[in-house]
């Protein structure tokens, strides 16, 4: 067997990209600065990248076989939240943006982004935020409507609040709390779906520097509202065949590991193309690729918004596996190198 794709790419570079796209903010609706970034890097390995109306990117990759053009899709967007009102107070009320629980974000820190350019800092609390005062505080449930943000400035009022520029509307973000350890573990917020979108950039650059030609033409979709669900609802009409990149869940009833790269079967969209999941089924016990197969009854992808959208493809969808998804999240970079790696034996080779 010839020298597998996963150690052909290059590590670093991948996890380089990784912990930069980390720290730039982007939840969705709200990603031109990571876009400003992926058209950077996009360039700085050769390609061009073209930008829908909507803010999606798209990169697109001559292949030997012009006639069949296969879509690879991962979203640069993230959970977040945006300023629902001003409390009389000065503390911020907050609505989410994305599926996540309360108690996830309580405690985290954040950055809110005025719309004059301005950002401040601030922390996710409950509105009954001590045990030292309120008896019910360990009991107190963590919804909406008792969560606040508390600004690190001398605000008192809402006035106070109004007059940093802070307004309804204005986004904000959660802090990565990125870390990647010498062990090859990464825990950070936002792996969903920044780990995936690294590995797509492993690919281009192994393409870059190997100067090789995948088998039928690539279309790389970097989406920017998958987590409120129609990220690429809209995609090419020229696409034939996608495979959403997204991570994989862990959890109960669940195979997969954080070192694993997950093939999803079925999600709440329904099942996924037989012969695709089969193949990469196939191409991971070739590569020797840790894998699992695994079932998502609470979960939808870009492949799922594209369907859903009215696309003729088949679809299939995998991913690193990644552990409290929509929390405090944890991969291995083994994980994020061999879902490029799956996705490269796919992509090179005709069937």
């Amino acid at each position: 067997m010839p020298d597998a794709y996963a150690s052909q790419l290059d590590r670093q570079y991948i996890v380089n990209q990784l912990e930069a796209l980390l720290r730039i903010p982007s939840p969705s609706g709200y990603c031109m600065d990571v876009m400003k970034y992926v058209q950077a890097e996009t360039g700085k390995l050769g390609y061009s990248l073209e930008m829908t109306p909507k803010g999606n990117a798209i990169i697109t990759i001559p292949g030997q076989d012009t006639g069949r053009v296969i879509g690879l899709s991962a979203h640069v967007d993230t959970l977040g939240a945006m300023v629902r009102s001003i409390k009389p107070n000065g503390m911020i009320r907050f609505t989410p943006i994305g599926g996540y629980a309360m108690h996830t974000v309580e405690g985290e820190y954040c950055l809110i982004h005025a719309r004059d350019g301005r950002t401040y800092e601030g922390t996710v609390l409950s509105t009954k935020a001590s045990v030292h005062v309120y008896t019910d505080a360990r009991d107190w449930k963590r919804e909406e409507a008792n969560m606040e943000i508390r600004i690190d400035e001398a605000v008192k009022t809402k006035e106070d609040t109004e007059k940093l520029g802070i307004g309804v509307g204005d986004f904000i973000s959660w802090d990565a709390r990125t870390r990647i350890l010498p062990n090859g573990w990464i825990k950070s917020r936002h792996l969903d779906d920044k780990a995936s979108v690294a590995a797509l950039f492993g690919l281009l650059e192994w393409l870059k520097r190997s100067g090789q030609t995948p088998a039928h033409t690539l279309k790389l979709i970097l989406s920017t509202y998958e987590e409120v669900g129609h990220g690429s609802s809209h995609i090419p009409s020229d696409i034939s065949e996608m495979i959403a990149v997204d991570m994989g869940a862990i959890g109960d009833d669940l195979s997969t590991t954080e070192l694993d790269v997950s093939i999803c079967a079925k999600d709440s969209s329904g099942p996924y193309d037989y012969n695709m999941t089969s193949r990469l089924i196939e191409l991971a016990k070739r590569e020797q690729i840790p894998y699992a197969v695994d079932i998502y009854p609470h979960y939808g992808s870009d492949a799922s918004a594209a369907l859903r959208g009215g696309s003729n493809i088949r679809a299939a969808l995998i991913g690193p596996g990644v552990h409290a998804s929509h929390g405090m999240e944890r991969t291995h970079a083994d994980a994020v190198v061999n879902t490029a790696a799956l996705l490269l034996a796919y992509v090179m080779e005709s069937e």
